[in-house]
């Protein structure tokens, strides 16, 4: 059987129509000629139906026009021993995470900053790492309590000895 003679489907009908109208748009075809065509190419039914249509214009065509492509006969594969030796061209293989940077440490040091927020427990700590808002808040609220919430500036300090903290840079602090 001839390829003229294989039978379509709408799959095959509507990419014609597709390109049809691609060639519309780029003005090589008039309206009257787009509306026989996408006809014509709708009540195709096999490829010699629609070769016609685009006889007269470039490319793009329907991809299916083009003959199947040949395929060599396989080969066997040789098994191989040992590891491979890399290509020493190939482009390096890309990394499935970023790796991560490394952040500066600050010039200030977590131990003075917890000492200072238990010793001076009215934010001391916080204003000597440069966080001046939340060492005014701590200050406030310590005033306003009249002492009692110095509890606060306490705790943070046994944290910032035990866990560390950030400076105002968002840096860690140096142990």
């Amino acid at each position: 059987m001839e390829s003229d003679e294989l039978r379509i489907g709408t799959a095959e009908r509507e990419e014609a129509a597709r390109l049809l109208a691609d060639h519309f748009g780029m003005g090589r075809i008039t309206p009257d000629e787009y509306e026989t065509r996408v006809t014509a190419a709708y009540a195709a039914a096999t490829l010699g139906d629609l070769r016609p249509l685009f006889g007269d214009l470039p490319q793009p065509h329907p991809g299916f026009f083009a003959p199947p492509p040949m395929y060599s006969q396989p080969t066997a594969q040789l098994p191989m021993y040992g590891q491979p030796v890399p290509d020493p061209y190939a482009p390096p293989l890309p990394v499935p995470y970023a790796p991560p940077t490394p952040v500066p440490y600050s010039y200030r040091s977590k131990t003075v900053a917890g000492v200072l927020q238990i010793v001076l427990p009215f934010g001391v700590g916080r204003f000597y790492t440069g966080q001046v808002g939340l060492g005014l808040l701590q200050l406030f609220v310590c005033l306003i309590t009249a002492g009692i919430g110095a509890v606060w500036p306490f705790i943070d300090g046994i944290l910032l000895l035990a866990n560390g903290g950030l400076d105002a840079e968002g840096r860690p602090l140096r142990p």
